[in-house]
């Protein structure tokens, strides 16, 4: 598909992805769409330790994805007068991007990669930008492999070194990854690259390490980098709920949604922790509250809206209105398969709906899933799949590969548990039991009922 720059682009694409979703909205939601054009919501907490405080002006509503619209039309207006050059093209596929990366929308990440191809096919040497852009789109995309190859050939050092801690991390390759996280703080030890640290050190299981990065992150945060300040709080929110450290989450994702109310990781983690604590109209709304922040356009977090609105129906009683958002998530996952390679998101959706004759199809898609993502997260959904499939000696396998650089993780630790317990060492399973508490202390069935619903570490940058 060609897309033009410009609104007539963005138009088509929009067209193509999101009117049918329109169609299948609710009338509940389309009747509070008439009634709130924007988020009016009451975030921030008083009682927030003053280290995770933002204390810079906040942008005002719109700003910032309005500087990315005059960003944008500028250099579609010096293209049209350097039709033949690449760098103009190679900046508007960064603009392209930083506008994706605010939204979550889908049609702004395609836009990117077609005009910095369009700009490598210009001025094939020395452009680093149109590199960058199209890196970047690959690890959103989820082609590690190709992330990791375009850094190689990044001559900017901080790029490469970031996008490189990334796409280690979500294959799998821990030392690699925190290789290129130490080179990045010891060239530069600033917000972005202490808190990539910091989420290495997570992958670590060092949480002491993590949260000291992510402070030092913090202090070193300026008035500009108000999307990345966001964004370290809201990573930061996440490890302290995966901790059980519930309110101080809260308190972090609220404070993010105080300076920027309409970021998508923000609401959707305040939902999984509504979730969590049983406040299920609270997540609802949040869910709800999502779609009239959107554009009416798809997003690459629409998915998690709508397992988690079919989660709550579903904790709700309302078995037939969860089979009604468990279907949509379905088709917009595999609308998405293959351009966003979401096939460990499609799997889990499959396992969460019980029929075993989806589990053959769960099975596959792992199996493919593994083979370029072996983060911690995707090997313990491939274990979760072949428990499901009664293989647990083999789930017992990749769950040790999970563990093996010593991630903290309570439902991890839960499942590992219950592998062995299953295999008759029970000295073992209880030793895991206990780390999952340990880990987390609230850990309980409500925290597995929220299980998998927020947006994850690496889904954040």
């Amino acid at each position: 598909m060609e897309i033009k720059y410009g609104n007539i682009g963005k138009v088509g694409i929009l067209k193509r992805y999101w009117l049918p979703l329109l169609i299948a909205v609710p009338a509940s939601l389309m009747a509070v769409a008439l009634g709130l054009r924007f988020w009016t919501g009451s975030f921030g907490d008083s009682k927030l330790n003053p280290i995770y405080r933002y204390h810079f002006s906040r942008p005002d509503q719109g700003s910032i994805t309005q500087d990315l619209d005059r960003e944008i039309a500028f250099y579609q207006q010096r293209i049209s007068h350097d039709p033949d050059g690449g760098m103009n093209r190679a900046l508007l596929a960064k603009a392209y991007l930083r506008m994706a990366k605010a939204t979550g929308e889908v049609s702004w990440y395609l836009l990117a990669q077609q005009t910095a191809q369009e700009s490598l096919a210009k001025l094939s040497f020395q452009n680093d930008g149109a590199m960058v852009a199209l890196a970047r789109v690959a690890t959103a995309k989820h082609d590690f492999a190709q992330a990791i190859r375009l850094a190689k050939q990044i001559r900017g050092v901080d790029e490469a070194l970031s996008i490189l801690v990334v796409a280690n991390l979500a294959t799998g390759k821990l030392k690699e990854a925190n290789q290129a996280a130490k080179a990045l703080v010891d060239n530069n030890p600033n917000l972005t690259s202490l808190s990539l640290d910091a989420l290495v050190k997570v992958g670590l299981g060092k949480d002491t390490e993590a949260i000291q990065d992510f402070q030092r992150a913090l202090a070193a945060e300026e008035a500009e980098e108000t999307g990345s300040s966001i964004w370290a709080r809201t990573i930061l929110g996440r490890l302290y709920f995966k901790r059980g450290q519930l309110k101080l989450a809260e308190q972090l994702y609220r404070e993010s949604l105080r300076v920027l109310p309409q970021y998508p990781p923000a609401v959707l983690n305040l939902a999984e922790l509504e979730v969590r604590q049983a406040h299920y109209q609270a997540a609802e709304n949040l869910y709800s509250q999502f779609f009239l922040t959107s554009r009416r356009s798809p997003t690459v977090y629409d998915h998690i809206v709508m397992r988690g609105m079919a989660r709550v129906k579903e904790l709700e009683g309302n078995s037939s209105e969860a089979q009604n958002w468990r279907n949509k998530a379905e088709a917009r996952l595999r609308f998405d398969l293959t351009s966003f390679g979401h096939r460990r998101e499609l799997a889990r959706l499959l396992l969460e709906r019980g029929r075993p004759q989806d589990l053959t199809e769960a099975l596959s898609l792992m199996q493919q899933e593994v083979k370029i993502r072996r983060d911690a997260e995707t090997l313990d959904t491939f274990a979760w799949t072949l428990t499901l499939l009664g293989r647990w000696s083999e789930a017992q396998k990749y769950m040790q590969e999970a563990l093996h650089w010593g991630v903290r993780d309570p439902i991890i630790f839960y499942r590992a548990g219950t592998i062995e317990q299953k295999l008759g060492n029970q000295e073992k399973a209880q030793a895991y039991f206990r780390q999952a508490q340990e880990t987390d202390p609230t850990f309980d069935e409500n925290a597995r009922r929220a299980f998998g619903l927020g947006v994850g570490l690496l889904g954040l940058n």
